[in-house]
């Protein structure tokens, strides 16, 4: 890494840091209990004195960057300042909410029927776009230097023409594209797409749903007549003998009983490797990552029921996912109505492959925080209304066929009133749900402050001793019927993950930032230790990072795009890995923020830069020089970035 710039905010005068063998770090034992809520160690590694101090990463002296005065940080040169013509900007603070990004135009635009050189434009000589390749060709911008990532991947690049790598694959004077026919034979592939004649029947509103249109009347009339729950409201035993009667009418209509958990493809979740939901980062190209590194169980960003329902060509991205995810992959989706919820379920399961060879799940989403997705009944606004999520599940199990309904939820909406033991009690005896995540904050607390492990283990401690207060008779049927309960919140190293499987009574723990920051855990997991990754091995983890991404958004200049700012997204998180090697407290605390630090070379201080203009940088050693349409808006508006004109 001769020559590369270290930003200013992370290193002054490009110090070059050698690597040297410095002391083992001290495992803390430390009495906070809010400072290591989860960390259970045995006796002989604890030491005597605490050395942890609560919210600060410590880092061993040598690695530690002496605090800029203000006078040599008003000398550095203003790249925000520059960009906007000179005009001194106030720094920005805050989240970008509206975000939006701008898309790569072409000079001359070629008709997408035709870039893989076998194609026919249905329209012909009335289309708009380009059909003569040569011309199009002229046009675009010089090839990026090296082999189309893509086509040596899987022996063939579905960009065709458009690819900014096409030297590598195209034959100029045979005019014919090039393919590598065993390695497409052999090549994974992404599944649970839908064609465009789905889409549009789906957008027409013409999709069948019988299975829904069973169901929902019987669960109106649920709501109706107040028969379901037994928190206060009327159940079937005080319901009038009218009421009853209409109840047993509308049961009557079904053609079929519904699947029982038990009886749905079997769903094993003790101690797996799961990765969480993730907005926006949780994308294919990641999810991959994190498989490569070990994880067993992966889920697809969040996606809105509605547009699922109406053919969002945007929505179906979400549930899409790669071979390489088979099995072991689950689709969530939120809804604030039991019909959406249903209705998407059925469509999903109808038009989607499952089983092990798709689908292994649907998860229902009840923790979301955002504003928008709460306000409109969705998420976790769904925890205050337990009557209604038991409906909605009982639905989405119903029309699901042989998949499995899952469900996360959070302790509550507020700090002042957890109500996720009374529910998960209901879930389990009503909610024929196969499996139940708990995170453990409020929805007010939303990520601030440590995750409560005694809460979810009390919680997890419920469902075991409802378990174990059946008659010994049906311990068969037990056994077969078992909910799955998963833990989540705070897990950054293998150390939390194995002393909350093996303490807090969950049968496994969901990751999410922690695999973020660090995909690898799903490595130290296996390996019981901690993997001092070095710089050089993670810039392999972000080249394959990127590689996977040009196979999923493709190598045209759209998708580089679209690859550079999910790489961005990727790396605003990873830049907070500070490496173990360096730190002087083990274990390493998802929660804490270190001083400013150098690495131990050049490279390990660039991949730990906080600065937009370094995750720029990176992104061009495998995507190439940044197009001119590029502009990138992450989450905080601090580290926004925008190319000139």
């Amino acid at each position: 890494m001769e020559g590369t710039t270290v930003s200013q905010s992370m290193a002054t005068n490009n110090v070059v840091a050698k690597r040297e063998i410095s002391p083992a770090p001290v495992e803390s034992s430390s009495n906070d209990a809010s400072a290591n809520k989860k960390l259970k160690l045995s006796g002989t590694e604890s030491p005597t004195v605490d050395a942890r101090d609560k919210g600060i990463a410590r880092i061993k002296p040598e690695f530690l960057l002496p605090k800029p005065d203000k006078a040599t940080i008003l000398a550095q040169p203003d790249d925000d300042d520059a960009e906007a013509g000179g005009t001194k900007r106030k720094k920005e603070r805050g989240q970008n909410k509206n975000r939006r990004f701008a898309k790569a135009r072409e000079v001359v635009k070629f008709c997408e029927s035709l870039k893989d050189g076998e194609g026919i434009c249905k329209f012909g000589k009335d289309c708009k776009f380009e059909h003569d390749v040569e011309k199009y060709i002229s046009s675009k911008p010089a090839d990026l230097d090296g082999t189309c990532p893509v086509f040596d991947a899987i022996g063939y690049c579905p960009s065709g023409v458009k690819c900014r790598w096409l030297h590598s694959h195209y034959l100029a004077v045979a005019g014919k594209l090039l393919v590598d026919e065993e390695k497409k034979a052999n090549a994974g592939r992404e599944i649970n797409r839908i064609d465009r004649d789905t889409q549009n029947i789906l957008q027409k509103k013409k999709f069948p749903v019988p299975k829904s249109d069973l169901i929902l009347p019987y669960l109106d009339s649920l709501k109706e007549h107040d028969m379901i729950g037994n928190d206060g409201h009327k159940t079937t035993e005080t319901a009038t003998k009218e009421e009853k009667e209409e109840k047993a009418d509308l049961a009557a209509t079904y053609v079929e009983p519904p699947f029982f958990p038990s009886e749905k493809k079997s769903l094993n979740l003790h101690r797996a490797k799961i990765l969480s939901p993730l907005t926006t980062v949780g994308n294919l190209p990641f999810r991959r990552l994190c498989r490569w590194f070990g994880a067993d169980v992966t889920y697809s960003e969040m996606a809105l029921a509605l547009p699922i329902m109406q053919g969002s060509k945007s929505e179906w991205a979400l549930p899409r996912s790669h071979t390489s995810e088979i099995p072991g992959f689950g689709v969530q989706i939120a809804a604030s109505k039991p019909w959406q919820a249903v209705k998407a379920t059925e469509v999903l399961t109808s038009a989607c492959e499952t089983g092990i060879s798709g689908i292994q799940d649907v998860n229902l989403n009840c923790g979301c925080p955002i504003d928008l997705i709460y306000r409109s009944g969705a998420g976790s606004a769904l925890l205050d209304s337990g009557s209604k999520l038991i409906r909605i599940l009982k639905g989405m199990n119903y029309v699901s066929g042989e998949v499995p309904v899952t469900v996360k939820i959070r302790m509550g909406t507020r700090d002042s009133h957890p109500n996720a033991k009374k529910l998960v009690a209901r879930l389990v005896n009503e909610g024929d749900v196969a499996a139940i995540t708990l995170h453990g904050r409020s929805r007010q607390q939303r990520y601030t402050r440590v995750a409560d492990w005694d809460y979810i283990s009390e919680t997890a401690q419920i469902v075991k001793t409802m378990y174990e207060a059946r008659d010994e008779k049906c311990k068969e049927q037990r056994e077969r019927r078992k909910v799955w309960f998963i833990g989540n919140g705070d897990c950054y190293s293998w150390r939390d993950w194995w002393d909350a499987v093996e303490n807090y009574n969950v049968d496994s723990v969901m990751i999410a930032r922690g695999a973020l920051i660090k995909p690898w855990i799903f490595e130290e997991i296996d390996a019981r230790q901690y993997l001092d990754k070095s710089a050089t091995e993670r810039l392999e983890m972000i080249r394959k990072f990127a590689h996977f991404g040009l196979e999923h958004w493709g190598t045209d200049e759209y998708g580089i795009n679209n690859c550079r700012r999910f790489l961005c997204e990727f790396l605003s998180f990873s830049c907070r890995y500070v490496p173990v090697g360096i730190l002087e407290v083990l274990p390493p605390k998802i929660q804490d923020r270190p001083p400013m630090w150098k690495g131990r070379n050049e490279l390990e201080t660039l991949l730990g830069s906080s600065d937009y203009r370094d995750w720029i940088k990176i992104s061009e050693m495998f995507l190439g020089p940044v197009h001119e349409s590029f502009d990138f808006k992450p989450k905080h508006k601090s580290n926004a970035y925008e190319t000139e004109g």
